[in-house]
């Protein structure tokens, strides 16, 4: 099954849902007004659009994620990557690499995972 898209501000609430899940709507609302500024309305509108995409399920007025911030993170950078770098995942490293300094261990990081990804 493939990862519902979710929009910038969408993710936003999905930070504040994924470390406080499963809450009440109640207390959603309350979170989202302190730290996203959100109206009573606003927040109910996300959770709406959210769980009609399958994103979050709201059940009894308690709301919990059916993906992972995991899944969401991968989702938001296959897009990234297809979009900007036209699929290539090399383009998008070098890039990076190039704008960011990558310390000792974040190399050792990089090639590590290339060292398993070969090995399966």
């Amino acid at each position: 099954m493939e990862t519902p898209k979710i929009f910038e501000s969408e993710y936003r609430f999905c930070l504040i849902l994924w470390e406080n899940e499963p809450v009440n709507s109640t207390r959603l609302v309350e979170l989202c007004k302190q730290q996203l500024g959100w109206s009573k309305a606003t927040t109910y509108t996300v959770i709406r659009r959210l769980a009609e995409r399958g994103v979050v399920k709201n059940d009894n007025a308690v709301v919990t994620s059916l993906i992972s911030k995991e899944q969401a993170q991968a989702s938001r950078l296959d897009e990234m990557v297809e979009q900007t770098f036209e699929g290539s995942l090399p383009a998008f490293i070098a890039a990076f690499s190039r704008s960011q300094k990558l310390t000792r261990d974040e190399v050792e990081q990089l090639k590590k995972l290339i060292d398993n990804y070969k090995e399966d």
